[in-house]
């Protein structure tokens, strides 16, 4: 059966346009409450990052889970590993977040996390798509669900972060600028860090309801280079709007992006024999990586682009770190899903406990020139069929020799290819980057 609304991360598009509507946002609420409790009263979390439109999407899902006769618990904005924390902690049958993550405020979405603090399985999506054919209806009033507040969510997910780290972890002495994208980690994320020691200068604080992601956090990363810089501070960190990505900038002002902070990460574990498994990119993560990893002896597998692929193939490998150069980085020894927050808390106990500055810890991986162009999409497009595409591939392919790679992807979440060519040579790669590009936007065109 194919998916109608659901994509590789939830439900996701632009506000007022069908499915992102509050009207679908009420039948959802019920079908969701309907699939995952089995018509029981149990509770369902929702929580939500700063935009705008979560007001009312926030109200449509509590009436359409009430209408279903499950009880909500309102989480109002939370990072989404957050919810996923409190989910399985508060014993919820399942957690709502209303969140589009890195995207502009004008977008919005709603993904899903079971019991155990994990992404829906397939088969799950596929009966909550079922149920939202069906004809909606209202349990009678003595069994209509109720909902209230949780009051101390921040608190417990601050408490939690700390815990992924060791109790000795203390960051007195080091200043360090945490943007949070005017998102949902604005309340919580520099309290974290502040309450481990650290002072700390605190950007993207602000949210207004149309900021979120606006010239922040780790979309647009120079304005945390800049503050790293003009404060003297020994690192950065920035978040994306649900706080499931982060980025990192050293005291050189040098982006640390996720493949060079799984590569940190895992170099932490193996010194202390605590890497378990092994580390799992996906087929955009850069080649420096898998070669840094396998000089030091650990298996390097490439999962399909998408957190929920990476997951897929940890569990599989009985693995417990794996990450995008995005910055969505799974540390499944830790938490149950993507984490920015427990990520930059990771690198910063490898920085104390081998005593390096971030600078040094990202020396030991040298990044292969990566160039991503996105060609936007009209209309949708079988790659893989296409005979022009495919013959520009392999003239790059082949101009590249065995010094890189070609990839083209469609996006899960926006009308998009990327195209992506990494190699040796810088100059190279950019020009065979853009040819190619400029290839598979004329196919687009003519399709």
């Amino acid at each position: 059966m194919g998916r109608k609304y659901f994509g590789t991360d939830g439900i996701r598009g632009k506000v007022g346009d069908e499915p992102i509507t509050a009207e679908f946002m009420l039948k959802l609420g019920w079908a969701v409450g309907r699939v995952m409790t089995n018509g029981d009263s149990n509770k369902v979390l929702i929580g939500k990052d700063t935009r705008i439109s979560g007001y009312m999407f926030e109200s449509a899902l509590e009436a359409g889970l009430s209408a279903a006769g499950v009880d909500i618990h309102l989480l109002g904005p939370m990072p989404t590993p957050a919810i996923a924390y409190l989910t399985r902690t508060l014993h919820a049958k399942a957690g709502i977040v209303i969140s589009a993550s890195h995207n502009p405020f004008y977008d919005n979405g709603v993904k899903f996390f079971s019991a155990d603090g994990t992404k829906l399985d397939d088969d799950i999506e596929l009966k909550i798509e079922a149920e939202l054919e069906k004809p909606m209806t209202t349990v009678d009033s003595a069994s209509l669900g109720k909902a209230e507040r949780v009051e101390d969510a921040g608190g417990r997910y601050i408490e939690f972060c700390k815990s992924t780290v060791p109790s000795r972890l203390n960051l007195s002495g080091m200043k360090i600028v945490v943007d949070c994208a005017n998102g949902a980690t604005y309340h919580v994320t520099p309290k974290v860090f502040d309450e481990l020691g650290a002072t700390v200068i605190s950007l993207g604080t602000n949210p207004d309801g149309l900021n979120i992601n606006q010239d922040c956090g780790s979309t647009k990363p120079s304005l945390l280079r800049d503050a790293v810089l003009k404060e003297g501070a020994d690192l950065g960190i920035a978040l994306d709007g649900d706080g499931d990505r982060v980025i990192m900038v050293d005291h050189k002002g040098e982006y640390v992006d996720g493949d060079e902070l799984v590569y940190i990460i895992a170099s932490d574990r193996l010194r202390v024999n605590r890497l378990q498994g092994a580390v799992i990119g996906t087929l955009m993560s850069n080649l420096g990586l898998e070669l840094a990893l396998r000089s030091k002896g650990v298996d390097f597998h490439r999962a399909k682009v998408g957190d929920r692929y990476v997951m897929e193939m940890l569990k599989s490998t009985c693995s417990s770190l794996g990450g995008e150069g995005s910055g969505h980085i799974i540390c499944l020894d830790r938490t149950t899903t993507g984490d920015g927050t427990v990520a930059a808390l990771q690198v910063l106990a490898a920085m104390q406990s081998t005593s390096s500055s971030l600078h040094d810890l990202k020396a030991g991986m040298e990044k292969y020139p990566q160039r991503l162009v996105n060609v936007t999409l009209s209309k949708r497009i079988d790659l893989d069929q296409n005979a022009v595409i495919n013959a520009a591939i392999k003239d790059v392919e082949s101009q590249l020799s065995d010094q890189g790679r070609v990839l083209l992807r469609c996006s899960g979440t926006e009308p998009l290819v990327r195209v992506m060519v990494e190699g040796a040579d810088e100059k190279l790669v950019s020009t065979l980057a853009e040819g190619l590009a400029s290839v598979v936007s004329d196919a687009v065109a003519e399709a």
